[in-house]
């Protein structure tokens, strides 16, 4: 069984390390710096092996410590997972979940859903982070992931689908009044596009022709932008056409200040999934989550759109 002094020293390197000096981490554990530093040194004795590179300036980790780290993270977060496991006796969801979503989507709708949780279960620790993309959860020790699209990685997934994002070609009625609106989306090169770029490059817009057939289009752009938001923002400033999802764009077509345009060509829409490791089990904390997704997805999402 792990003594108390050996904890206490892997305790003291861990936190070293999130801290990145000995004086940061003795003040977040209520230590003296010269605490912490002895009880690392024991632990590099006790290991035969230097676990940090130290200057006056910076501390950096070795190779071996980089290594014994990443098995330390591993051993704490098992430790977690077995008082989440004691907590979930209680039918009280407890201990930290790490959630990773898509930016826009998880700021508009997951989030909120996420704070009402916070709120309402206050041994529920939470992590988010905003990513478009696609998460390695071993590497990364992330427990849940929002996604959108087909799962590539599926065989070491489980996963629930949560609804289906649609793509909607729109425009302001003063750009429709002045320029008419396409017919088919070959008619989409007399057009002006707004582009969205994705890693550099303009995407494909993505339509389905009346055999059914899934076709990408590749649109000549003067406006080529790197948000969604400002791709939104172009097109209610009456710019041209742009293909945005249907959730984000909702209310504006709503009210009139955009207009859908090649409709009988839209796609089915791609699937949004929540997914997380097929090896975990699904702690009283991961099926909340899950739950309370699923019982609020917006109609935008939902997967009865047409």
């Amino acid at each position: 069984m792990i003594s108390n002094e050996r904890f206490a020293g892997i305790r003291a390197f861990v936190q070293a390390v999130e801290a990145g000096s000995f004086s940061r981490a003795a003040q977040q554990l209520g230590m003296s710096p010269s605490s912490v530093g002895k009880a690392v040194a024991r632990l590099e004795q006790r290991l035969d092996v230097r676990l940090f590179h130290r200057t006056t300036r910076s501390l950096s980790l070795t190779d071996e410590g980089l290594a014994f780290h990443d098995s330390c993270l591993r051993a704490l977060r098992e430790l977690e997972q077995a008082e989440a496991g004691l907590a979930e006796r209680r039918s009280q969801p407890a201990g930290r979940l790490r959630i990773t979503v898509p930016v826009l989507l998880g700021r508009d709708w997951v989030m909120p859903l996420l704070l009402q949780l916070a709120a309402q279960y206050p041994a529920l620790s939470i992590e988010a982070q905003f990513s478009n993309r696609p998460v390695d959860f071993a590497e990364e020790g992330c427990d849940l992931a929002v996604r959108i699209g087909l799962l590539q990685d599926s065989a070491n997934l489980a996963a629930r689908q949560l609804g289906v994002q649609h793509l909607a070609v729109c425009a302001a009625p003063a750009y429709l009044a002045q320029h008419g609106a396409p017919a088919t989306p070959d008619e989409l090169d007399r057009h002006a596009c707004i582009a969205m770029l994705r890693d550099g490059r303009p995407e494909a817009w993505k339509f389905q022709d009346q055999q059914g057939k899934l076709r990408d289009v590749a649109i000549t752009s003067r406006l080529r932008l790197g948000h969604l938001e400002a791709v939104a923002q172009a097109a209610l400033a009456g710019h041209g056409l742009a293909q945005l999802p249907r959730w984000l764009v909702e209310t504006a077509l709503a009210s009139g200040r955009l207009q859908m345009v090649l409709e009988p060509y839209a796609t089915a829409g791609m699937p949004l999934y929540a997914a997380w490791p097929a090896s975990r089990a699904m702690t009283a904390r991961l099926r909340l989550v899950i739950d309370t997704l699923r019982e609020h997805v917006p109609p935008g999402l939902q997967a009865d759109r047409p």
